[in-house]
């Protein structure tokens, strides 16, 4: 079966994902280090740095995990975009008003995975 037009926007889109969160954890690493600059502090800011820096790289390489699975239909990626996108709505109902767009994208990702269409080319049940 041909991949779907919006599994390969929403690999894609992982992709970029997964590029920007490593942008994210080289560019946290860069504060880590201009941390040491102030005594107490700077240790403090520096260890929450390079945290926060491996939580970004972990998370990136899910978002390319994901992708591949997206791009090669396995069904493993299709739970875990469905349980992302739940993830994705009830962390943006916590931070509402702000949160309203994101609720709206993830709404509207979980009613495409869960067209028959998309569900048969990642092997599920229609």
């Amino acid at each position: 079966m041909e991949r779907p037009t919006g599994v390969t926007i929403l690999a894609i889109l992982e992709i970029i994902a997964g590029i920007l969160m490593f942008l994210g954890a080289a560019g946290m690493m860069v504060l880590a280090s201009m941390g040491s600059a102030v005594p107490m502090a700077g240790i403090v800011f520096g260890v929450f740095a390079v945290i926060m820096a491996l939580v970004l790289v972990i998370l990136g390489i899910i978002a390319f995990i994901l992708a591949y699975g997206l791009w090669n239909g396995k069904g493993w990626a299709w739970w875990l975009a469905i349980i992302f996108s739940v993830i994705s709505i009830i962390v943006n109902i916590l931070s509402l008003p702000g949160g309203i767009i994101g609720i709206i994208i993830a709404v509207i990702i979980l009613y495409y995975l869960t067209r028959p269409h998309v569900k048969e080319f990642f092997g599920r049940p229609v």
